[in-house]
């Protein structure tokens, strides 16, 4: 079980102790994403991420690193559309050190202009990186388009607008987003009370004030198409999902499971093992505040892109259409419990459970009660969500690589 503690000033620490582990993970997680940027700000949650591991008034960005070496810790941090979190796992014997280190790097980073400077070079190869890596750019792409609007934007911005960014204009964003409700503290695995009692002294200095509003987005079918010399071509299919806290989400997981999740999977079957089209292919969920999709993935060459894509249409139709057997209903659920129980089994894993939870939901389900929730969704459940999802007139298209004739993705696909 875990316990909530609400700071005067709004800022909520998760804790939850499991006596059987010898370590411990705590993250800082920041209800801001690059949702929230306003137009030139694109890129700053993330540029942000990387400038609090450049320095603070008593440690080098060496220093930190250091610290965090001598007591064998793992220290990272990752910016999502919603949210940003920096995080560390130590032993339970370093987790005051890996705290102080966490709340030092929140709290006092200098964002120094030659920092600022230096880190925008990191970024931009991240960028880069990001470009080269189709089955990334072929999602981007597609997301930028069916959320038109900040929730589209890249994560990581653009080098346009990463370029007029200054260390002090990323700190006034820090402190103008950075507010105290939007922040979740999430501890998991062994630690004292002493430990809980820091992190409120740290967090407890935070002045409570208003947040900006978050603006809303809605899912818009689009399709888009990028020609790029690689040796595959990649695609991208999307539909309309759910938003995240939607009761539905449980047969939506049931639902990708079965269609494309794992290699007993419908798609994998057919397109992958059957017919040799393709190496890999899987359908994933995205849920954000508001609004979410599902989506359908796949690379395959040139010459066998139009039969795997006429493959993957008639899978997809035949499934809204027709529903689930009890089998494929039995087999996901197993595959996604299983999934459950052994992350259970990571502090980090669980650290983030918690913590994404509690700052986007407000609580978080135990293992039991998620098991629970995927042992009541039935075989009516998926195929009403199916119906409903998986319509023509919501499907997005991004498609990227040696491509043919935009009209042929739209005639098999859409037509």
């Amino acid at each position: 079980m875990y316990e909530i503690i609400t700071l005067p000033n709004g800022v909520r620490i998760a804790c939850e102790h499991i006596d059987t582990f010898r370590s411990a993970a705590v993250g800082i997680w920041v209800g801001v994403g690059s949702r929230l940027e306003k137009r030139g700000e694109e890129g700053s949650a993330h540029f942000i991420e990387h400038m609090l591991f450049k320095g603070t008034r008593r440690s080098s960005a060496a220093d930190l690193a250091s610290r965090m070496d001598a007591i064998g810790g793992q220290v990272n941090a990752f910016t999502t559309r919603d949210s940003t979190c920096f995080y560390a796992r130590v032993l339970d014997t370093h987790l005051r050190e890996a705290s102080d280190i966490l709340t030092e790097m929140f709290f006092e980073s200098l964002f120094r202009e030659e920092d600022a400077e230096n880190e925008r070079g990191v970024v931009l190869e991240e960028i880069d990186m990001y470009r080269d890596t189709p089955e990334d750019l072929v999602v981007e792409q597609l997301l930028a388009r069916v959320f038109p609007g900040a929730l589209g934007r890249p994560v990581l911005g653009r080098p346009a607008s990463l370029k007029n960014m200054t260390g002090e204009s990323l700190r006034a964003f820090k402190e103008r987003e950075y507010t105290p409700d939007r922040i979740v503290v999430s501890l998991c695995g062994s630690f004292s009370d002493e430990d809980i009692e820091y992190l409120s002294q740290r967090f407890s200095s935070m002045t409570a004030k208003k947040h900006t509003a978050v603006r809303g987005a809605v899912y818009t079918p689009a399709q888009v198409f990028k020609r790029k010399a690689t040796e595959q071509n990649h695609v991208c299919l999307t539909w309309p999902g759910l938003a995240e806290g939607d009761d539905r989400r449980f047969a939506m997981q049931v639902m990708s499971m079965i269609l494309g999740g794992g290699m007993s999977s419908r798609l994998f079957q057919t397109v992958r093992e059957r017919n040799g089209l393709c190496y890999s292919i899987g359908s994933f969920t995205a849920a954000y505040r508001d609004t979410g999709l599902f989506a359908v993935s796949t690379a395959v060459g040139r010459e066998s892109e139009e039969r795997a894509l006429t493959l993957i249409r008639r899978e997809v139709d035949r499934f809204a259409a027709d529903g689930i057997t009890d089998e494929e209903l039995s087999r996901a659920r197993e595959l996604i419990k299983s999934g459950v129980v052994l992350s259970m089994e990571s502090t980090a894993s669980r650290m983030n459970r918690l913590g994404s939870a509690i700052l986007q939901l407000g609580y978080c389900l135990s293992q039991d009660e998620i098991i629970e929730r995927y042992n009541a969704v039935t075989a009516a459940d998926v195929a009403a969500l199916a119906g409903e999802v998986l319509r023509p007139q919501g499907l997005g298209i991004s498609a990227l690589g040696r491509l043919a004739e935009e009209a042929r993705y739209r005639e098999l696909l859409l037509s």
